[in-house]
């Protein structure tokens, strides 16, 4: 894939791209079969919603090792594992249906079920983009091709879930779940060319040792050399007692570097974060509710849509939200990233709220995509706020706690959906529930942070 008309991004800034159009093109397809797929075969609403929750928790452990190891262990070197992974689930998914198994795929790989991505890859990957590119001012707008890029790639994936209906028109005798699993077979060759993109990546991307900080006190030590010695200084160059029990467990050491990776970050820098971190986690469990393998569910579910009707509905959306970030990025060099946040997205919570009560399907098909030209304006302004109020090398720390917090938020409400929907038939409840906690989360979102501008706002007075 050609991006050679951005002059301004590196050729490191373009194969993340091509790399972001490949993967979320699966998760396209993946969100929408996937529920009904598990439904199909026998399982359950609230086995389904485990499944799609365990798939969350992948995101959860994965952030988790991005945030700290990324920098340590090399960004690219991850980048190919958490894509080797991507593999492997959509192996297992395609050869068998076993419960057991799907739990460890999902848990494993990167099955991606929400509509929007929520994986370690985001961290890694936001994290690099500021660095292909030289010019600050194309900050925002870099972030807006970047998930334009995905959403529509997403959407073209969006459609190719179909594809099982047309399989079937065409091989006499393949039933419909024997379909739905060549598509699983297709996410993990995705898999596969995501490897090879990924190997083209340069030493650029990758943070030096000059720019990497002491996980305690930010002064500026490597971290190396912070490891090296941290056990025999107090990080004023004078020495410590000597512990004699030299042979410390595994699992210790383990546990202290997983919460040190927070302390990588200036003290204004955890502040902020850790602000933001909070109110991510009540947007992320919100959204949980209505993500878009629920979605999809809920169309099947409620009006008894089939799956061409629901991939079309769903990959119109997806191609209204591509651009809806292009527009986003405009509004905010005019108006700041919060308030592009907030007042595009507090609107699209109400509309959510009003699907729930639509007496047809087509007009929840309208109102819903509607909804979703303001739903994800937030995304490429939220990302690109995130990195802006931090430093270069706090990036990939900030970018990864931030998305953690969203996604151990987002691991139960999937299920909690799953079983309202099976147990207690409210099948609109999710979207109840989901909107009014979105909405309180915007609020909450502006006035806490509308005073707390990047630089470059600052500079230009916005």
């Amino acid at each position: 894939m050609n991006f050679r008309i951005l002059t301004w991004l590196s050729d490191d800034g373009r194969i993340i791209l091509t790399a972001r159009i490949i993967r979320t093109f699966g998760y396209g397809f993946l969100s929408v079969i996937l529920s009904i797929y598990l439904a199909i075969i026998g399982f359950n609403g609230v086995q389904v919603g485990l499944i799609l929750s365990t798939s969350l928790i992948n995101g959860i452990l994965f952030n988790l090792i991005a945030s700290y190891y990324a920098d340590k262990f090399g960004r690219r070197n991850l980048l190919i594992i958490f894509s080797l992974l991507m593999f492997f689930s959509g192996i297992i998914f395609f050869v068998t249906d076993n419960y057991i198994a799907l739990i460890v795929a999902a848990f494993v790989g990167t099955i991606n079920v929400t509509g929007s991505e929520t994986s370690a890859f985001l961290s890694i990957e936001q994290a690099i983009l500021p660095r292909t590119i030289k010019d600050v001012k194309r900050r925002n707008m870099l972030f807006a091709i970047y998930n334009m890029a995905g959403t529509l790639a997403m959407s073209a994936g969006i459609l190719l879930s179909g594809l099982p209906t047309v399989i079937q028109q065409y091989v006499h005798g393949l039933s419909l779940v024997e379909s739905m699993k060549i598509l699983f077979l297709i996410y993990s060759l995705l898999g596969l060319a995501c490897i090879l993109i990924y190997l083209r990546l340069s030493k650029d991307i990758e943070v030096t040792s000059k720019e990497k900080r002491s996980p305690i006190n930010g002064t500026g030590q490597e971290y190396g050399k912070f490891y090296n010695n941290s056990n025999n200084h107090n990080g004023k160059g004078q020495k410590l007692p000597q512990n004699n029990n030299k042979q410390r467990k595994p699992i210790g050491r383990t546990f202290k570097e997983f919460f040190l990776f927070f302390s990588i970050l200036s003290p204004k820098s955890k502040d902020n974060v850790a602000k933001l971190s909070g109110l991510f986690a009540i947007d992320s469990f919100a959204g949980g509710f209505v993500i878009q393998s629920i979605v999809s569910l809920w169309f099947y579910a409620r009006f008894g849509a089939d799956l061409f009707t629901i991939s079309y509905i769903l990959s119109i959306s997806g191609v209204i939200t591509a651009f809806s970030f292009m527009v986003a990025a405009r509004i905010a060099d005019r108006i700041g990233l919060i308030n592009t946040m907030v007042f595009t997205h507090l609107p699209a919570n109400v509309l959510i709220i009003v699907v729930a009560f639509a007496p047809t399907l087509p007009i929840a098909a309208i109102l819903y995509l509607i909804r979703m030209a303001l739903s994800q304006m937030d995304v490429p302004t939220r990302q690109s706020y995130i990195v802006s109020i931090v430093k270069d090398e706090e990036r990939t720390a900030a970018t990864g706690i931030t998305n953690i917090s969203r996604n151990v938020s987002q691991v139960l409400s999937p299920s909690l959906a799953g079983y309202i929907i099976q147990s207690l038939s409210l099948f609109s409840a999710p979207f109840l529930i989901g909107g009014l906690l979105k909405v309180i989360y915007d609020i909450a979102l502006y006035f806490s942070f509308r005073n707390i501008k990047p630089q470059q706002e600052e500079d230009s007075n916005i």
